[in-house]
């Protein structure tokens, strides 16, 4: 790929806002932090998630519990379901304990990093499912592309990017990538 393909949608700064108005955004929606928990999709959404938790804790001076989500056994692309469904505290990525979280009556911020079919957030809500019955789910991506193939709508979004099929979008994080960006390319 050449240089003139990539093009930058998102560098630290936009990524550092965005998930700054997002804090504010689920704050001001839920009217406060009480009984909300913050869960993010594996792999790129955990972090997401753990960063959106520390400003809403930085916002309001009160931890939100931050959760990670493998939602490999319900998607419905993959023709062997080998992984288990696992809500792990997620306070420190990557040394996370597995912890079978009460979903009951609590609001459920959902994390990603970029909506595009759906079928993601479609398995990841069945998976909260199966814990019980949340009060509410609420969806928070970083970057929206478009091209919905379910009917699922983030209540808070980073970014709108319209997309062709055929682009790419990569989400960048500096946890795992060394980088914080959002880069588009053919």
């Amino acid at each position: 790929m050449s240089e003139a393909e990539l093009h930058i949608l998102m560098d630290e700064t936009a990524i550092r806002r965005a998930l700054t108005r997002i804090a504010h955004e689920i704050v001001e929606r839920n009217k406060g932090i009480e009984d909300c928990i913050i869960v993010g999709i594996k792999t790129r959404g955990v972090y997401l998630a753990n960063r959106i938790a520390a400003r809403i804790s930085d916002i309001e001076g009160i931890e939100v519990p931050a959760y990670e989500l493998d939602i490999t056994k319900y998607r419905d692309d993959r023709d062997e379901l080998s992984a288990d469904l696992s809500l792990e505290a997620a306070e420190q990525p990557g040394e996370a304990e597995l912890a079978a979280i009460n979903v009951k009556n609590k609001k459920v911020i959902l994390i990603d990093d970029v909506l595009y079919t759906g079928r993601t957030i479609r398995a990841a809500m069945d998976a909260i499912m199966d814990q019980g019955r949340p009060q509410s789910i609420q969806l928070a991506v970083l970057v929206d592309r478009g091209h919905r193939e379910l009917p699922i709508r983030p209540d808070f979004i980073g970014k709108n990017v319209p997309t062709s099929r055929h682009e790419v979008i990569q989400v960048q994080l500096s946890e795992i990538d060394m980088v914080d960006q959002v880069t588009i390319f053919d």
